[in-house]
């Protein structure tokens, strides 16, 4: 589902309006997400992962088929659902930002996650996306939250929130090796010195 904004026949603008759903309505993101994440899903599944009523999930589910965003995969009963993958460039001024699975649920943590939800208040989904890319970085032992401060001209409070909310999200779905050592090693390093 990768396409730029230079698109003219239109189907770019009906693939960002219903991209544009998800990003404005957390709960529907936060479907997107878990079918997203898990290979296929029947609707009963959806519900209990994600402790919806069923009308809701319906309703949901129904609303993503329709956006072109899931696809049923099965016509048996349970039907099976997947999510299609997105990948939309969106330009606002002078910024330029890429929508992806990834984005979507940082957006579908809004409602769960404080820290989420302020930083999307005062900086807007572009923004959310920028920390994200400074997310993966830091995960990955190429930046810090300090440099990220000093990037975006926040303060290095405000960096490291937001770094610590996207943490579970960039573990979810990117492959991130663990840096450094853990408190364990570093324990069983002492414990033999001391031998």
């Amino acid at each position: 589902m990768s396409r730029t904004s230079t698109n003219a026949n239109g189907a770019v603008v009906r693939e960002f309006l219903s991209v544009a759903d998800l990003l404005e309505e957390p709960p529907l993101a936060r479907v997107y997400a878990h079918l997203a994440q898990n290979e296929e899903s029947t609707v009963q599944e959806v519900i209990d992962a994600l402790e919806l009523a069923q009308g809701t999930a319906y309703s949901y589910i129904n609303r993503l088929v329709d956006a072109g965003v899931i696809e049923q995969t099965t016509d048996d009963q349970p039907r099976r659902y997947i999510a299609r993958d997105i990948e939309l460039t969106v330009r606002t001024g002078d910024r330029e930002y890429t929508i992806t699975p990834v984005l979507v649920d940082a957006v579908a943590r809004r409602t769960s996650d404080e820290d989420i939800d302020a930083y999307i208040e005062r900086h807007g989904i572009d923004g959310l996306a920028t920390a994200l890319t400074y997310a993966v970085a830091r995960e990955r032992g190429e930046t810090t939250h300090r440099l990220m401060a000093r990037d975006l001209e926040c303060s290095p409070l405000a960096a490291e929130l937001i770094l610590q909310a996207l943490r579970p999200v960039v573990h979810e779905h990117y492959d991130i090796e663990a840096s450094g050592a853990s408190v364990a090693a570093i324990e069983n390093s002492d414990a033999t010195d001391d031998a």
